[in-house]
This record gives C-alpha cells, sequence and structure tokens, in this order.
C-alpha cells in the first residue's frame, strides 16, 4: 500500500475484535508500521454498522488507504467493504483475490483455489486411511497479488509499472 500511496501519513487498519486472531493481528501490524515508520490507526467491526462506522471514521482522522485485515466475517461483507472504499474514495488491500475480482483495488493473501486442492488431498488420504494425526501442518505457501487498473484509474492512482510486473494479476 506505501508503493501505491507513498505520499499517505496515515494507513488505517480494519479489524474485527470478535475474531481470536486479532489481537495477533493487531501486533503483528503495529510491529510491521513501527519498523518502517508508517503510522496507522486501528478500526474495528465486528457488523455491518461498525463497517459503516470504522469508514467515517477513517475519513475523520484522515487516513489515506486502508488494510483490511483476514477475516471470515469480512468475507461475508466483501461488496459492502468495496463500496464504501469507492464512496471514501479510500484506496485498499483486502486478504483475497475474490475482493479485486469485484471490484476492491488490491489484494495480497494466499490463493483459496490452492488450499482447497489441498484440503482435497488431505481428504483423501484419509479416506484411503491415512491417521489424520499422521498427516502434517501444512502452511500456505503461494500468496498472490493482484491488481485492479480500473478501481485504480477510478480513484486517480496510477499503478508503478514494477507493482504490475509484480503482480500475480493485473486486471484491466
Amino acid at each position: 500500500m506505501r508503493e501505491l500511496v507513498p505520499a499517505t501519513t496515515v494507513i488505517a487498519v480494519l479489524v474485527n475484535p470478535s475474531s481470536t486472531a486479532a489481537p495477533n493481528q493487531v501486533k503483528e501490524m503495529q510491529a510491521a508500521a513501527q519498523a518502517i515508520g508508517q503510522q496507522i490507526v486501528l478500526l474495528s467491526a465486528a457488523n455491518e454498522g461498525e463497517i459503516d462506522a470504522a469508514f467515517a471514521a477513517l475519513v475523520g482522522r484522515r487516513g489515506g488507504a486502508l488494510v483490511v485485515m483476514p477475516d471470515p466475517f469480512f468475507n461475508t461483507r466483501c461488496e459492502q467493504l468495496i463500496a464504501l472504499a469507492s464512496r471514501y474514495a479510500v484506496p485498499a488491500i483486502y486478504e483475497s483475490r475474490e475482493y479485486a475480482m469485484a471490484g476492491g483495488l488490491m489484494s495480497y493473501g494466499t490463493s483459496y483455489r490452492d488450499t482447497y486442492r489441498q484440503a482435497g488431498i488431505y481428504t483423501g488420504r484419509i479416506l484411503k486411511g491415512a491417521k489424520p494425526t499422521d498427516l502434517p501442518v501444512l502452511q500456505p505457501t503461494k500468496f498472490d497479488l493482484v491488481v485492479n487498473l480500473k478501481t485504480a484509474k477510478a480513484l486517480g492512482l496510477v499503478v508503478p509499472v514494477a507493482m504490475q510486473q509484480l503482480a500475480d494479476e493485473v486486471i484491466e
């Protein structure tokens, strides 16, 4: 996000406080921001109304960009998040390509396709007699960067060629 909107002094981070992952997400984001000297503002939302309020707070706190942390609840509110980012003209990054495909600016995260494929492989192994406790725990190894140039243009942003070349997918 810093590469795409380098003049932004404040980047907001939207987190679901009801999530068990939230404390670690916040801690990691604060550490990363501190390491690069970036000011962040934490916004919380655990329901639809709080998402609307978070965007209003984002604008009030002069947030120039938004990072939506991974969360199943946010995945169910994809259209709302993208619509609000568009309405408030806030560049936002999300966890999965589905957001960018639906009109979000960009996404960076694991490939659901690869995750589901691996789950299918494990299911097959278990059905063939493997004990689940004998199977190693796997973590994602492939992360996809997807950039939506149409949305960038609507926001008045120019996506650097270097970023487009690094992207796994560019939506035009």
